[in-house]
């Protein structure tokens, strides 16, 4: 065998080989290699739009956080203003009922002094009927005497 025929047989076998090769092998993997780069793109831009989303979604929640805590802020003070309010008025009722109290209180003090003024002119009265009575041995009648008694009385 010569070296040469050896040599041309072999780059002929090789020629076939790419051609088979260019025909057949290489359009499916070029395929494949195409399909997967743009799988890859394709998640590289999901990824950065869900980068940007995620972005979004944290100030959104940052706002709506904030806009909570404003939101607690004035509840809390309108709960203190009520409950300060309601503390007013429970003083400013308690205060109206105390000097109802202190009201009803003084009345019946002055009816009982009353009651015990008139009490003490009847019995004024009657010892002075019965003191009359003994400094005259006689029987007074309360009737026929019920000016001069009225006249005392009043002067008591």
């Amino acid at each position: 065998m010569n070296i040469n025929f050896t040599l041309v047989g072999q780059a002929i076998a090789f020629a076939i080989f790419v051609v088979f090769c260019m025909k057949f092998v290489w359009p499916p993997l070029i395929g494949a290699i195409n399909e997967r780069q743009r799988k890859i793109a394709e998640g590289l831009s999901a990824a950065e739009k869900a980068k940007a989303d995620l972005a979004t979604a944290e100030q959104d929640v940052q706002q709506e956080l904030d806009l909570a805590k404003t939101k607690a802020a004035a509840l809390i003070e309108q709960a203190n203003k009520s409950a300060n309010q309601l503390v007013e008025d429970a003083k400013m009722q308690a205060q109206t009922e105390a000097e109802r109290i202190r009201q009803q209180a003084q009345a019946s003090i002055d009816q009982e002094i009353n009651q015990a003024r008139e009490s003490l002119r009847a019995q004024v009265a009657e010892l002075a009927v019965l003191g009359a009575e003994k400094i005259l041995q006689d029987k007074v009648d309360v009737q026929k005497h019920a000016s001069m008694l009225d006249q005392l009385a009043a002067k008591l």
